[in-house]
């Protein structure tokens, strides 16, 4: 009877991919965060050109100054919210940026012992097969012998 293959690299494979699935997860949450602050921007971009088209005023009409410089204030910071929006959108890019490439190296990582694994797997069978050939080879002489006339 064979022994079973055994990996002794195992414990390593199994940190590999839980590295590998930590890494996914930090890649989605960071993702997460940046379709968030991106959403963020479309809304706040909207109440800008819904504010600009308000603040318009027909042929004709008085225009009520106080109303226009309050528009005017909120226009000024929604520009500024704007603006830090692009800076948190840009500096959660580059944190998804260095995930993914986290994640690249961990998938690199736990693929090379998955296939480090596949080969000790193949070289094991074939050594078994081997073994098993040249047992079976060892009982067909054994039984040819045994079964053959003795020369005395």
């Amino acid at each position: 009877m064979a022994r079973r293959f055994r990996f002794r690299l195992a414990p390593l494979l199994k940190l590999r991919e839980a590295r590998k699935k930590d890494a996914q997860r930090l890649l989605g949450k960071v993702m997460g965060e940046l379709q968030i602050l991106r959403n963020h921007l479309d809304d706040i971009k909207q109440l800008q050109n819904s504010t600009f088209q308000q603040r318009s005023v027909g042929r004709g009409q008085a225009v009520n100054l106080d109303l226009w410089r309050s528009i005017e204030r909120f226009l000024v910071s929604l520009e500024r919210k704007i603006d830090e929006t692009n800076v948190e959108i840009a500096r959660v890019q580059l944190l998804a940026d260095e995930a993914r490439r986290a994640l690249t190296k961990a998938h690199r990582e736990h693929l090379t012992l998955l296939r480090l694994k596949e080969r000790r797997q193949e070289q094991y069978d074939f050594e078994v097969s081997k073994e098993e050939q040249q047992q079976a080879d060892e009982l067909a002489v054994l039984r040819y012998q045994y079964k053959s006339p003795r020369a005395s």
